[in-house]
C-alpha cells in the first residue's frame, strides 16, 4: 500500500540532466540517454514544471514556444511510482497558468490516442484539426 506523500510543484524549478533523462527513459520506455536538458530548456523553453516528493523528481512537463503567442506542451512525464494521483493534471494546470501569465494565447499539445481522456477530460484541452509528418 502506498502512503500519502507531499508533492511540490514549481514553475522553472531546478533540474539536473540525470534526473530528467531517467524520468524520460521511464516515461517513454526507452534506454537511458544522456541529453543536455539544462541547455535545451535554457534555449527553447518558455518554462517547465517540476513535481517532487521526498525521493526526488516524480513529474515534469516542458513548455516550448514560438516567442510570441503559441506555447506547446512537450514531454509530460510522471514516474511510475507516483501515477494515478493527479500529478500529471497538476503539472498541466501550472503549465497552462504560467503560459497564460507569460502572454501566450494558445497552448498546443499532441499525444497518442490512449491519452485522449487525460488531455481532453482531465486537463481541458479540446480537439482540433492538426497535421503531422513523421520524419524518421
Amino acid at each position: 500500500m502506498m502512503s500519502s506523500m507531499t508533492i511540490t510543484f514549481e514553475w522553472r524549478g531546478p533540474v539536473r540532466n540525470e534526473e530528467i533523462n531517467q524520468l524520460h527513459a521511464e516515461g517513454f520506455d526507452h534506454a537511458y540517454v544522456e541529453d543536455d536538458w539544462t541547455d535545451l530548456l535554457a534555449r527553447l523553453s518558455l518554462g517547465w514544471v517540476t513535481a517532487r516528493d521526498d525521493q526526488g523528481l516524480v513529474g515534469f512537463v516542458n513548455v516550448i514556444w514560438d516567442g510570441n503567442v503559441h506555447a506547446f506542451v512537450e514531454d509530460t512525464l510522471v514516474a511510475h511510482r507516483a501515477r494515478r494521483q493527479g500529478i500529471g493534471k497538476r503539472l498541466l494546470a501550472v503549465a497552462t497558468e504560467q503560459s497564460k501569465e507569460k502572454g501566450c494565447e494558445w497552448l498546443h499539445v499532441d499525444f497518442d490516442d490512449h491519452l485522449k481522456s487525460f488531455y481532453f477530460d482531465a486537463c481541458g484541452f479540446r480537439p482540433t484539426n492538426a497535421g503531422l509528418i513523421q520524419l524518421r
